[in-house]
């Protein structure tokens, strides 16, 4: 009897894992600005080589107005790209300089493949400082294009409108 209860509560355990949304990064309110226009955003924030490396795999959803933005060191290669691996939703991803400026922006299909090697990547084009990941067609929804821009501090983006 208590094996077939440790068993039992064991399955459970497993399938709540199995289940369970990943795990969220720390998040900033941002805007996207386009023109006179202000789009307010929530966004994780990926800075470490491991959050950058899992990004959005696993999850299931992402929030009309939330995305995740890569925060690199030093400038990526303009052939430097990001691949949809285990990654659920079909997402937008914004190419961004340093100081924010959008340089490119590409549709991204979930790759349903179990093996990474045959999942397309999606190089930038250009040399990147910062990667934006929303839900497919955001940015065409906003007007939002290359040359806009996203600002990080909040307050600013309430003082520039």
């Amino acid at each position: 009897m208590i094996r077939s209860l440790t068993a039992v509560g064991m399955l459970v355990l497993v399938a709540a894992c199995a289940t369970a949304e990943p795990e969220r990064l720390p998040e900033a309110d941002a805007c996207l600005i386009a023109d006179e226009r202000q789009i307010p955003v929530s966004v994780e924030l990926a800075r470490s080589p491991e959050q950058r490396s899992k990004g959005l795999m696993g999850r299931t959803s992402l929030a009309p107005d939330s995305g995740m933005l890569f925060i690199y060191n030093r400038p990526r290669d303009p052939d430097y790209g990001f691949w949809m691996y285990q990654t659920l939703i079909p997402l937008d991803i914004a190419y961004l300089s340093e100081d924010g400026v959008i340089g490119a922006i590409r549709r991204m299909t979930p790759c349903p493949s179990k093996r990474g090697s045959e999942c397309p990547s999606y190089p930038a084009g250009v040399s990147f400082s910062l990667a934006l990941e929303m839900n497919e067609g955001f940015f065409e929804r906003h007007d939002i294009g290359v040359g806009d821009r996203l600002v990080l501090d909040a307050a600013r983006c309430q003082a520039t409108g």
